[in-house]
């Protein structure tokens, strides 16, 4: 008697073009893998544009839904997970600018406008070790609440190029700017985050803007339900 035995999937070798396939074909297991493997740099960067937890997470996700609806038109030009920056950028954009139409015409009409937030600015996911979770704490909240402050030309390319990692020209081509213009933001936004923080603070820069375990499976999760796959 032969029995067959299915051989486990390894998405994480298959090249973008053949995980944009698969994802077009709504394999549940390929659109899983892309949300998980995106759902940091994608949130990191939501943030960097509307400074809003809730929010950037509803742009996350709806621009995975945008995104999933024409991967068909995705032509590996460039990476995956650049094409979808891309389209988070375009969807954060285009909600702080319909944020800023509200706001402008409840102004014009003498509505006094407060922005409140609504849970703690960034508040971490990941639980921190009972030796080092008032401390870390301590510096996340600094690190955040600087970034938070830096112009908004700035914040989005030091979340890119600094938090992310990306280089320069990946930056370039996601925000569609010149490489000597993201040099130049880049340059002085840490310009600008020294006059605030101490020099050694920069090494816990890789631990702010969590956004895994809890909250990466719960997004992963609406993604999925919303597509029904």
């Amino acid at each position: 008697m032969n029995v067959r035995t299915e051989t486990a999937i390894d998405y994480g070798r298959m090249s973008d073009g053949d995980l944009a396939r698969l994802c077009a074909a709504r394999d549940r297991g390929a659109i899983e893998h892309v949300v998980t493997v995106n759902n940091q740099r994608l949130f990191r960067t939501a943030w960097s544009i509307l400074k809003h937890r809730a929010e950037a997470e509803e742009a996350v996700q709806a621009a995975y839904l945008s995104a999933f609806a024409n991967i068909g038109s995705f032509e590996a030009r460039s990476s995956l997970s650049t094409w979808l920056t891309r389209i988070v950028v375009n969807e954060a954009l285009g909600r702080r600018r319909a944020e800023k139409r509200r706001h402008r015409h409840l102004i014009e009409e003498g509505v006094a406008v407060m922005d409140v937030y609504r849970e703690t600015l960034m508040r971490g996911s990941q639980a921190d070790a009972p030796d080092a979770a008032i401390a870390r704490e301590q510096i996340r909240q600094l690190l955040e609440k600087a970034v938070a402050e830096l112009p908004d030309a700035f914040r989005t390319v030091f979340v890119l190029r600094e938090v992310e990692g990306l280089s320069g020209e990946e930056t370039a081509a996601i925000l569609k700017l010149p490489l000597a213009t993201v040099k130049t933001r880049l340059f002085r936004g840490r310009q600008r985050l020294q006059q605030m923080l101490a020099p050694e603070l920069k090494t816990a820069l890789s631990g702010a803007f969590p956004f895994a375990d809890a909250d990466c499976a719960a997004l992963t999760g609406r993604v999925l339900a919303t597509l029904g796959v």
